[in-house]
């Protein structure tokens, strides 16, 4: 973050009067202030020479550049004075009169501030510091130096607990053995900006905080998140504790709310993720010191972000980010998905949500009504978007135009209906491909065979989820069910006989993205990863309303065993937990497994649909063969009575087809019925089933 764009986000006019009034302002007390320290200084240079009386002493001022004056009477100190305060009532006050409120410094400790701040904004400063000490090595501020020129002086003023070190207004430079009141001191940089009206983030804190600003489109709250920021601007007039945790799956919700509450207060927004907080523990207190100072200097906000981290490295007791928490004292937000209970006892946790389902149809109905009045319902039904997605998918649409002769208005609201179908698939994809598999469905009705029984279980399926908008929304069912919302299968058979690509079938007509869950990626053996792996595939699957197909379910849905030790029991929470999150899940869940008996008896239960999938019978293995070769592929007539009577799956017979066409491309002729029995006679070795050969020759 370049200093430019800093200063144009924090450069703000001031109450009363202009920026550009103020900070003329602001120069003229600081040029006031300056002239009243350098006739302090001459003051203490004729202090100096009255007392320097060897001649060494004498003979190295006679050599000194001329000062502009050698003698300062009182009036003039006095008048200087007088001017420095008149021109120090400005409104809002001076920069240098907000840092000794902001800081609680003393007189002394100001002067002090203005001394060291003198150097860098006045080039005559040095030379009269080092007459004034009588010291041509000394160029610069000390503490001996302004012990000897203001009034009320303190020592306590040089301690590293009192404000001017603490909050790092100035640094003393320790040379050797050089006693600290004789040691050069400096002043911040960060704080010279300050003083000349330069309100820029401090260029330290660049590296581990981003700017959160609101997008260029406004975005209105819905109700539900009104209330959110109504209750934590509430909480922030008489703030109870310094942390507020904001609990919830959605992000950028909980950005969109917090930066709705801090531009109602008038602060500036800045993100650091936790990872980037130092691990060192003198880094990291730098840091804290530095936050807490520009929290005072600067009107901005905190944002902690550890939505993305469930790790107990960045979380834990031990953490950067517990540290940082324990020593902050400046309000900060902090992001998560759970509560994190070491802070329960000194922050407040509020839960920020997505727009409910109503909210979500009414923001459709307010941004897409008059272009495609039947989308809103049906994609709020479906998807479950932040308010930022839905104005972003929305502003892509184009505006309906007057319809011609050629294209009919319904055609038109049906490439509108499908581009924002489209859009918001690609908009709740990203998550969820990090996490599961992405299946791309081809096959239709057409291509599956089973029974007509399973078949109408399968089409029932399908309609239910295209028609639960009427049935929760519109008959009431959602007002009386807080679980269940979804639909869970179970596709139970061998292996082979139509289970994947029943849901491929599903996902295709339902027009849904389809995810086969890798067990690898979710099953792990650290106790609570695996729940955790499956909240964030389920909580993303939930955005989008994806159908999730969990193939050898048996492995991850099995039955629950007795408890004999620790992994017993860490298997049976895993379970316990897919239990509720299956049942909680508003989307489709397709549970595919080979051994039925091995699943669970409490998921069973939950689930809406068993359908099982039968081996074929000879009628149904001949429909299989007559579609197994694509339109297009050049196939010679086939006996598809005397095919269906080898005992097959649909799945050996797709690899039969396809190892016959691969034959028949390298034979440069039609698939003929040899080159599919002697595919079938591979598959059968394959298999290790007892081949008669006679089965296996073609007739003349």
């Amino acid at each position: 973050m370049s200093a430019s764009s800093n200063s144009e986000t924090l450069n703000r006019e001031t109450p009363n009067n202009g920026a550009t009034d103020w900070h003329g302002q602001n120069e003229a007390y600081l040029l006031a202030a300056i002239a009243w320290l350098r006739l302090k200084l001459l003051q203490q240079i004729d202090r100096v020479r009255a007392n320097a009386t060897p001649p060494t002493e004498r003979r190295r001022f006679q050599k000194a550049p001329p000062t502009p004056s050698s003698t300062v009477s009182e009036p003039t100190l006095k008048e200087a004075a007088e001017k420095r305060a008149a021109a120090a009532k400005t409104d809002p006050p001076s920069a240098l009169a907000q840092l000794t409120q902001l800081f609680d410094l003393s007189d002394f400790e100001q002067n002090v501030l203005l001394l060291c701040a003198a150097v860098e904004l006045d080039t005559q400063i040095c030379e009269l510091c080092a007459q004034a000490q009588g010291d041509p090595n000394r160029p610069y501020p000390t503490f001996a130096l302004a012990l000897s020129l203001f009034d009320h002086p303190t020592w306590d003023a040089l301690s590293a607990e009192q404000s001017l070190r603490y909050w790092q207004l100035i640094q003393v430079t320790r040379i050797s053995t050089q006693p600290l009141s004789t040691s050069p001191l400096q002043i911040d940089e960060h704080i010279v900006d300050y003083l000349k009206g330069v309100r820029v983030l401090d260029s330290r804190l660049s590296p581990f905080l981003v700017p959160l600003s609101l997008p260029t489109q406004p975005i209105e709250l819905p109700p539900s998140q009104v209330d959110v920021v109504s209750a934590i601007a509430t909480h922030l007039q008489n703030p109870a504790s310094t942390t507020i945790q904001l609990i919830g799956a959605d992000s950028v919700s909980k950005q969109v709310v917090i930066q709705q509450v801090a531009s109602s207060f008038g602060l500036y927004l800045y993100r650091l993720p936790i990872e980037l907080l130092p691990t060192h523990v003198e880094s990291l207190e730098t840091l804290i010191r530095l936050w807490q100072r520009e929290s005072r200097l600067m009107p901005v906000l905190l944002y902690l972000d550890a939505h993305h981290t469930n790790d107990a490295k960045y979380l834990g007791p031990e953490s950067a980010l517990h540290r940082f928490l324990l020593k902050n004292v400046s309000l900060c937000f902090l992001s998560l998905q759970d509560i994190h209970h070491p802070l329960e006892a000194t922050s407040l946790a509020i839960d920020i949500s997505k727009p409910t389902p109503e909210e979500q149809q009414i923001l459709w109905e307010q941004l897409i009504g008059e272009v495609s009045p039947q989308s809103p319902a049906i994609l709020a039904e479906q998807f479950s978007l932040n308010t930022a997605s839905i104005q972003r998918i929305a502003s892509r649409l184009p505006q309906k135009q007057p319809t011609h002769p050629e294209q009919p208005e319904k055609h038109l609201e049906k490439h509108l209906e499908k581009q924002l179908w489209q859009d918001c698939l690609a908009s709740t994809r990203p998550q969820l491909d990090r996490l599961a598999q992405r299946l791309t469905p081809v096959a239709t009705w057409d291509n599956i065979v089973l029974p007509p029984e399973e078949t109408d279980l399968l089409k029932q399926i399908s309609q239910q989820i295209k028609q639960r908008n009427i049935v929760y929304q519109n008959w009431g069912f959602r007002q009386q069910m807080n679980r269940g919302l979804g639909i869970s299968v179970l596709f139970a058979g061998e292996s082979g006989t139509g289970k994947t690509m029943a849901a491929e079938v599903i996902a295709n007509d339902l027009q849904l993205n389809l995810y086969r869950i890798d067990l690898s990626a979710v099953v792990s053996k650290y106790i609570g990863e695996t729940e955790k792996n499956l909240r964030r595939l389920f909580d993303a699957a939930e955005d989008g309303g994806a159908i999730l197909f969990f193939d050898e379910a048996d492995a991850l849905f099995g039955k629950r065993s007795e408890v004999k030790d620790a992994h017993d029991r860490h298997a049976n929470i895993e379970i316990n937990y897919l239990l509720q999150r299956i049942e909680a899940y508003s989307g489709l869940a397709i549970l595919a497994t080979n051994l039925k008996q091995s699943i669970d008896n409490a998921f069973l239960r939950r689930l809406r649909f068993v359908v099982t999938f039968p081996f074929p019978n000879p009628k149904e293995r001949q429909t299989i063969w007559q579609r197994a070769f694509p339109s297009a592929t050049p196939v010679a007539p086939l006996d598809y009575k005397r095919l269906a009577r080898f005992n097959l799956t649909g799945g050996n017979i797709h690899n039969i087809a396809l190892n016959a066409a691969f034959l028949a491309a390298q034979a440069k002729s039609d698939i003929t019925m040899s080159l599919v029995l002697a595919a079938a006679r591979s598959e059968f070795r394959k298999l290790e089933r007892p081949i008669n050969e006679a089965d296996f020759q073609a007739l003349s």
